[in-house]
């Protein structure tokens, strides 16, 4: 009986689980068998590895708060498999366990899902192809969802999910469409709230409609309960209204996550003070406040890992409160703990350089610039705006040297003879101290680096190769010792590292003994005799170099070595208050120009106008100060343009100020392209045109980059209508005023070499080859000039033996020549004027001229035809 009985029950627990096996029978047993079996072991341990691949991906992730940061923490790779594999094992044991619960579980009957797990599995399916960046198969999925189970507990999480998706692949206008739909249409969970405003945040901000992200990000934040969420939302409000200018707003979001404390990841609190520490204004009892919190914060053993944060922060503060001397040291502070952010790193060096800049220390700011630089991505603005910085740093830095030695001169010289002694016996007593302390720290250096060389070589003592004399060669050192500086590059040259040198000063000693410097210094017999030789003659050798190094440092110790290099005679004084003046007038304007630094500006021209510089340097530096004054002192700028109308009522300064002799222009294009037309009105000779327009389009585009160019085409064409006088001058002008422009310089290269030369050229009666035929008319008888080519065609087609040929030319605004050319004897051109004058067929009224073709040359470039008569008539 109880066989029978057990029979029955093995048969009946066999049909069950048989039963419950079928993916077939729509059975409460089968139903709930494979939805068990999908939630507490698939699903389970598919979701463990989607956990464990998403906290990998967050920890591998890293937070770049220089930048606005992403509403979700997962940054998109760019390397992403071709071939669509999956990059994280986690990922790829998640998306294999959700296939297996989908092919072995699902219960696809007549055409409905019997199994209420399967959802989950597909929701799983699409989470972790989401993760691993294959976001098309992971949008598969969430349709997928969205399609075969409309009425799935876990809709709206698909949803969710494929709005994010899309945001993902671009398509941010549908996300945001279909998110607001969901956010209008559901009554949403307050996570899912939360969620769904952060996409649309996220959708926002990739469409740059800012006003729109910060509304639906503030949502977002009041309704998540996840703290990681929080702290992300509420520092990237904090970005959002300082880009926006809205500092109050933003110190209010940066606070909120500081007063999260230990609810918040430490780096973003300890980031959340730096940004708010770099926007308050501490004045007061808050200065006093700011210390006292900022050295807590730094004596906080939990904050050891971000001291380099913590450093530039209060490094800014100290910055923004004009304290030099603290800002440096704790920007310093911030180098010296060898951060890994780069751009910390650049930012420490940037700041210090500013600083170095506006203390008018330029060698020091043009050093912090070029280690700013080599951390710096050559492709940002940044280094653009820096390097351009650098590259005017350098004529800064010139300036500023022979500036302070000219004033320096000048001010030793103006003293008597006991005043320079005295003032010189104080320099040779501040000169010896600083010898002295640079010699102990060359000293101590030198100890450090023998230190350093001495461990280094005792650690490589045990790896050392036996040669054949049996001595120790120790193997190429591939990690030499690293500079103090934290950016030292690898790849220094060998002798530029002291720590090198001196390793391998003791290397070589080491292995080779004390060997001369010949020829033959590997081969030991010679090696030795020299050596001897050497020895002999090395003492009284030394003394006598120590004699010389002596006698050298001495000579600087003594105030005739400085009194004997001053200028004696008043013209060589004159000489360096002149270069002086020139200096100080080029520094102003490339304060004002190229550093846009007003302050130091004014100071360099104002200091000039106190030294009576030569009436040409006056009127442009008052016109420098006018254009500064009208920025930051409207009332000193009225005074100084009073004084440039009152006292130089005809210069161009005067007028460009009254805007009289200007012609209006209203430029319908671009500089570049008025520049462009106006340019090509000069290659045509149509000179009167280019000097009615230009002086209106330099008064147009003034403060612009381009205006150089005008003013160096205004001078090309007055050289052209006016001659080498006013040349000069036009040329003088843009020399000065715009020195350190391209134009500027280019004008300087014209006075120093053409000009000179120009000057030299003078009428010559020597027999020449090529002479001319010149009638002098007035540009705009149109009359005139029609007959007289009329009677010159007359002539070319009956008496032109010689082939000759005849054009019209420019000399001035008001005044052509027409010229027959090619003649080849002076002779045959007097016979010609001569023709024109007598013969009734081919008579012109206008007298015709001789002239040979150099001297046709000086006439027009001096414009001095007229001059050239009076000479041809004496």
């Amino acid at each position: 009986m109880k066989r029978t009985t057990s029979k029955y029950i093995l048969v009946t627990v066999s049909v069950s689980f048989l039963i419950a096996c079928s993916t077939k029978k729509d059975t409460f047993l089968a139903r709930n068998s494979h939805a068990l079996s999908t939630k507490l072991n698939i699903l389970y341990n598919g979701q463990i590895a989607l956990d464990k691949g998403v906290k990998e991906v967050n920890d591998n992730t890293v937070e770049d708060f220089w930048k606005r940061l992403p509403v979700e923490k997962m940054q998109s790779n760019e390397d992403v498999p071709v071939d669509g594999k999956t990059k994280n094992a986690n990922f790829e044991i998640a998306e294999g366990k959700a296939t297996k619960a989908i092919q072995k579980h699902s219960m696809n009957i007549g055409g409905n899902e019997k199994n209420y797990q399967i959802d989950e599995a597909y929701l799983l399916l699409g989470k972790s192809r989401y993760y691993d960046q294959r976001f098309i198969p992971a949008l598969d999925a969430f349709n997928y969802i969205l399609y075969k189970y409309p009425n799935s507990s876990n809709i709206y999480s698909a949803k969710i999910w494929r709005e994010k998706t899309n945001v993902r692949l671009g398509n941010d206008a549908l996300a945001i469409k279909n998110t607001s739909k969901l956010i209008k249409d559901n009554d949403l969970k307050k996570q899912e709230f939360a969620n769904a405003n952060a996409i649309l945040a996220s959708a926002f901000l990739n469409l740059e409609q800012k006003d729109s992200a910060i509304v639906k990000l503030k949502l977002a934040n009041d309704f998540t309960k996840i703290n990681e969420e929080k702290e992300r939302y509420s520092f990237l409000l904090g970005q959002l209204y300082e880009e926006a200018g809205q500092k109050d707003s933003a110190i209010y979001f940066y606070q909120k996550v500081i007063d999260m404390n230990r609810k918040a990841e430490r780096k973003f609190v300890i980031q959340a003070y730096a940004k708010k520490a770099k926007l308050n204004n501490y004045q007061g009892e808050d200065y006093d406040l700011f210390v006292k919190k900022s050295k807590k914060i730094m004596e906080d053993r939990e904050n050891r890992p971000y001291l380099d944060v913590i450093y530039h922060s209060i490094g800014i503060f100290y910055d923004n409160n004009n304290d030099k001397e603290k800002a440096l040291e704790f920007y310093n502070a911030s180098l010296d703990t060898k951060s890994k952010d780069s751009y910390l790193n650049a930012s420490n060096y940037r700041n210090i350089g500013n600083l170095y800049f506006k203390h008018t220390d330029y060698p020091l700011a043009a050093k912090s610039y070029d280690k700013c630089l080599e951390l710096l991505n050559p492709k940002t603005r940044e280094y653009l705006q820096i390097s351009k910085i650098r590259k005017n740093l350098d004529e800064a830095i010139v300036n500023e040297t022979i500036a302070k030695r000219n004033d320096s001169i000048i001010y030793v010289a103006s003293l008597n003879n006991s005043d320079r002694v005295i003032y010189y016996e104080n320099y040779i007593q501040k000169l010896k101290s600083s010898d002295e302390l640079k010699k102990l720290l060359e000293e101590k250096q030198k100890k450090i680096e023998g230190n350093i060389a001495l461990n280094t070589a005792g650690k490589m003592q045990n790896d050392a190769t036996p040669t054949q004399n049996g001595q120790k060669i120790n193997p190429p050192a591939f990690a030499l010792p690293s500079n103090n500086s934290p950016t030292a590059a690898s790849n220094v040259f060998y002798f530029y590292n002291p720590n090198t040198v001196a390793y391998g000063k003791l290397e070589f000693q080491k292995i080779w003994g004390n060997r001369s410097q010949n020829g033959y210094w590997r081969v030991s017999a010679a090696n030795t005799s020299d050596t001897n030789l050497a020895n002999t003659d090395a003492v009284p050798q030394q003394d006598a170099s120590k004699e010389v190094a002596v006698s050298e440092v001495n000579e600087k110790y003594t105030t005739d070595y400085y009194l004997k290099q001053l200028p004696k005679s008043q013209t060589a004084i004159d000489s360096i208050v002149k270069e002086r003046n020139e200096i100080y007038y080029q520094l102003g304007v490339i304060y004002k120009e190229k550093f846009k630094e007003y302050d130091l500006a004014v100071d360099r021209l104002e200091k000039l106008l106190t030294f009576h510089p030569e009436e040409k340097l006056i009127p442009p530096t008052k016109y420098n100060l006018y254009k500064i004054y009208e920025i930051n002192n409207p009332n000193k700028a009225a005074a100084i343009k009073s004084e440039i109308v009152s006292q130089y009522p005809d210069s161009r300064y005067a007028q460009i100020i009254t805007n009289s002799k200007l012609q209006k222009v209203t430029a319908s294009d671009s500089p570049e392209a008025e520049y462009e037309r106006l340019y090509r009105y000069y290659e045509q000779e149509n000179f009167g045109l280019v000097s009615e327009r230009i002086d209106g389009l330099i008064s147009h585009f003034a403060g612009e980059a381009i205006v150089p160019k005008f003013e160096l085409l205004k001078a090309y064409n007055i050289g052209k209508t006016q001659g080498l006088d006013a040349y000069k001058k036009a040329i003088e002008y843009v020399a000065d005023n715009y020195a350190n422009s391209k134009e500027g310089k280019d004008a300087m290269e014209i006075l120093k070499t053409q000009i000179p030369l120009l000057e030299k050229m003078s009428f010559s009666t020597v027999d020449n080859k090529n002479w001319k035929v010149v009638f002098r008319i007035d540009k705009y008888d149109t009359k005139t000039e029609a007959a007289i080519e009329k009677k010159l065609l007359l002539f070319l087609a009956n008496e032109n033996v010689e082939k000759l040929k005849y054009s019209c030319e420019s000399y001035t605004e008001k005044e052509s020549f027409i010229t027959i050319q090619g003649i080849h004897s002076e002779s045959y051109a007097q016979f010609i004027v001569a023709l024109f004058a007598e013969n009734e067929k081919y008579k012109i009224n206008q007298p015709g001229v001789v002239i040979s073709n150099e001297n046709y040359k000086i006439v027009q470039i001096k414009k001095n035809f007229d001059e050239f008569l009076s000479l041809k008539k004496s």
